[in-house]
């Protein structure tokens, strides 16, 4: 099956496709006509050898992407993707998250942020039949979840040779499909430049996935290895790391019509889900989910004041909750101005009749469909506490004290027989996440979290309760607001979880200690401890039924598809993937056409002085007085901001460099605009708009606005 598989993903006709696809590099040589027809300009080959160029240039920034510029790691990426970071070297007294940062000497860059890495792909390689051994014999969904864990943990261990390396097997085509993913890892990664906010994150919540847009999402970052060239921890003695290809940035940039091209890490989509799984997705789960992020990004703003230093600690969460708080309201809104549900249906009805009008395929995928419903169905039972609970995960010191524990319990356990997270290539991770805690956890917005989530919990049917949890807070009975505040100031009272020498004393401490401890919250991880796992092991037994079955509608789906001659890919996963597509406009609404560059005088034409359209007096006079230095578009008469393509993107595209013909970076993919975001389940070739920041603005900001000459001449600049 996997043979035919492959055959199928990379054989179909090129004059079926459209702009749609995330490709993985192999099947680019394939796709090599229509490609060049496009405008690439460099061989299509060599886009699928991942230590050639382009493809080496091109980094997993943690959930984003990013790619290097210089031969010393010089690493871009997007503003927002090092919020983070950003944040973390942020207070009240030095607040760089507002004002910026440009280190004009390699010894003034920022420290790394514990356990923040990059990660380079070096090599993708098909291991489905290893993946699968075994599972011919498992007896139910648990075992053959199980095996499949344990020959995916032998690969990776057999991989990782070193502690340069990070490897993980990748699940394609939702199981029909695995290959393991090795990627150099580098652990000393600086802050170099940041604009201020005012540039950085122009136009805020308000202007998040719309257009026009005038936001120059950027940063920049250094990594650093040891002296003999190898990934090391941080040190003052580390040097630069040195890529043995980096990006040219173009002074020229792009124009309407021109081909570009993203490589990135796009996180997740949807376009091979059922109906009845996009019914629950948009009708329910969506809004409950937007619902949920509201009600913390409001809690977090009460509880904390604007400046201070615990709003500055939640500064990168509350951007992520409002994100997809805007995310999941376009969701809804497009689900039902777009009839994706209609379209699923008949995508699905029209998939039965070609199944039903071949016996062989009617013996092979007749029942796949209902087969997957009733698994889909047993998924969401609980969904209105699996969303409370999930959303449990902001309140720091329940998360803290569970995560210990549960690593205390896995050491007990041979290595490749731990929890995923929990072995021994987890554990520097873990350490830096309590590191990192000082900085993103305040006591009174975590207390009101809990509440809150607790509270919201405490409202559900008897049915849906759970015995330990509301035992542990006092949950029986009518609920009591003022009992469990008083139960949760007593808990924050007495907890030392909130410092950092006594999170990383409990990494070494046994299971014995933990249930010996009188700290209220490591009393709460241990009292739910059995529970938990009773869950996951039913959890575990539902995912392995899953996998038995996926596979099988998505093998369905490809043959279907490519009877028709329609593209194939796999859904976004987090792995190393390409677009390609044109700048181009896009009508939003009837009567309405959007052009596809955004200007200097646009931006400034925004501006209020107050946040978020509060670009700087010395910003404006620069626009004002026409100061465009090389960057000018003729055709704009001005500098471009940022532009549009039709190419196909996602979150975790967000940082991915944006290429011309030639390999060129041209700009940073940041967003997608309102009306695209339901393309994660359907892509629309009318509506699908990726958002990019141009390499002029970057170093029209960077020239004339910030100074950071320091770079520029580090920068190959193409002009």
């Amino acid at each position: 099956m996997r043979a035919w598989l492959t055959a199928a993903v990379v054989a179909l006709p090129l004059t079926a496709l459209a702009d749609e696809g995330m490709w993985q590099p192999y099947q680019i040589p394939s796709l090599e006509e229509k490609l060049t027809k496009m405008g690439l300009e460099i061989d299509a080959k060599s886009m699928a050898d991942l230590g050639a160029f382009p493809m080496n240039a091109i980094i997993n920034f943690g959930g984003c992407t990013a790619s290097f510029v210089s031969p010393d790691g010089l690493v871009v990426t997007n503003h927002h993707c090092g919020y983070g970071a950003i944040q973390y070297h942020s207070t009240p007294e030095d607040n760089i998250l507002e004002n910026g940062f440009l280190a004009k000497t390699r010894s003034e860059e920022k420290e790394p942020v514990p356990g923040y890495k990059i990660w380079a792909t070096e090599s993708m390689v098909d291991v489905t039949d290893k993946v699968l051994t075994g599972t011919q014999s498992a007896n139910n969904g648990e075992e053959y979840y199980n095996t499949i864990e344990a020959n995916t943990k032998a690969l990776v261990a057999e991989c990782e040779v070193s502690e340069d390396y990070r490897c993980d097997v990748y699940n394609f085509h939702r199981g029909a499909q695995y290959f393991l993913i090795k990627e150099l890892e580098i652990r000393d990664v600086r802050l170099v430049y940041t604009p201020s906010m005012s540039v950085g994150k122009y136009g805020g919540d308000i202007d998040n996935w719309m257009w026009p847009r005038h936001t120059g999402d950027f940063s920049f970052f250094r990594a650093y290895v040891g002296k003999d060239g190898r990934p090391a921890d941080y040190s003052e003695e580390n040097v630069p790391f040195q890529p043995e290809r980096f990006l040219k940035v173009s002074a020229k940039g792009v124009e309407n019509g021109d081909f570009v091209m993203v490589a990135g890490y796009p996180g997740r989509t949807n376009r091979y889900r059922t109906a009845d799984e996009v019914q629950t997705y948009f009708e329910a789960i969506y809004p409950k989910s937007k619902v949920a992020r509201e009600e913390i990004i409001e809690l977090i703003k009460a509880t904390s004041a604007e400046g201070s230093d615990a709003r500055i600690k939640y500064e990168s969460t509350l951007a992520s909750l409002a994100n997809y708080a805007k995310n999941f309201q376009s969701m809804i809104e497009g689900y039902a101005k777009t009839g994706i549900l209609a379209k699923k249906v008949g995508e699905e009805r029209a998939l039965l009749e070609w199944i039903n009008s071949d016996r062989e395929r009617a013996k092979q995928y007749g029942d796949v469909i209902n087969r997957l419903n009733a698994l889909i169905e047993e998924d969401h039972a609980h969904l209105d506490r699996d969303i409370i609970l999930g959303y449990l995960r902001y309140n720091q010191m329940t998360s803290i004290a569970a995560r210990l524990y549960r690593l205390a319990q896995e050491k007990q356990k041979p290595d490749l027989e731990r929890e995923p997270g929990y072995q021994e290539r987890d554990w520097d991770g873990i350490k830096a996440a309590m590191q990192r805690v000082d900085r993103r956890y305040d006591v009174e917005v975590d207390k009101a979290i809990l509440a809150l989530q607790l509270g919201k919990y405490a409202q559900l049917p008897a049915s849906e309760r759970l015995e330990d949890l509301d035992r542990v807070f006092g949950l029986n009975g009518t609920f009591d607001a003022e009992a469990l505040k008083t139960k949760l100031d007593a808990m924050y009272a007495t907890t030392d979880l909130g410092k950092a020498e006594t999170r990383l004393a409990w990494l070494d401490k046994s299971p014995a200690e933990f249930q010996a401890s009188n700290d209220p919250f490591i009393r709460y991880a241990v009292a739910t401890y059995d529970a938990k796992m009773k869950r996951e092991k039913q959890a575990k037994d539902l995912s392995g039924r899953l996998l038995q079955v996926r596979p099988d509608y998505m093998n369905a789906i490809i043959a279907y598809n490519e009877s028709l001659g329609l593209p194939v890919y796999a859904d976004a996963n987090s792995s190393l993937r390409l677009t390609f597509g044109t700048v181009v406009p896009y009508s939003p609404q009837d009567g309405l056409v959007a052009v596809p560059f955004t200007t200097l005088e646009g931006l400034a034409a925004k501006a209020t002085g107050e946040a978020p359209f509060h670009a700087s007096e010395k910003q404006l006079q620069l626009i004002k007085d026409k100061v465009y230095g090389p960057y000018k578009q003729e055709s704009l008469g001005s500098v471009p901001v940022n532009f549009l393509t039709n190419l196909d993107s996602t979150g975790g595209n967000s940082g991915s460099p944006t290429m011309n013909g030639r390999g060129e970076l041209v700009g940073l993919l940041f967003d997608g605009v309102y009306e695209s975001i339901t393309a994660d389940w359907s892509y629309n070739n009318d509506l699908s708009r990726s958002i990019h920041v141009d390499s002029r603005y970057m170093l029209w900001v960077m020239k004339h606005l910030d100074g950071a000459d320091n770079l520029l001449e580090e920068m190959e600049v193409v002009k």
